[in-house]
């Protein structure tokens, strides 16, 4: 499924993740999103099994996502991603806990 898929920009925050990917046509978004989930999980739960007690029959991600296309505002979005760990913690969004490392269990920093 690797084939013409383009990871743009990406950021990790402690509970989601944002991406700009460009797919080609032929592949639907479900399908594409079925596959990150699937893969990603598979090998976060094979490097990190102690994850499978805490999340359980390998359900890492939630069902759902949230899809908008483009268009013009391309440098904007990749803007929005670069930036949002940071809005994130200035606008204390996050929890106290969200700050513990989930694979480690240790304290992040907070000065990202």
């Amino acid at each position: 499924m690797r084939k013409g898929i383009k990871i743009i920009e990406a950021e990790l925050c402690p509970d989601h993740v944002h991406m700009l990917v460009e797919i080609p046509p032929k592949y639907s978004i479900s399908q594409l999103m079925g596959y990150l989930k699937g893969k990603s999980s598979l090998i976060i739960f094979d490097r990190h099994a102690n994850l499978k007690y805490k999340y359980g029959n390998r359900h890492f991600w939630c069902r759902g996502y949230y899809v908008d296309t483009v268009g013009r505002n391309e440098k904007k979005i990749k803007e929005y991603i670069q930036n949002q760990l940071k809005k994130d913690y200035y606008t204390d969004q996050i929890s106290i806990k969200e700050y513990t490392d989930p694979f480690t269990g240790e304290s992040v920093n907070k000065n990202k």
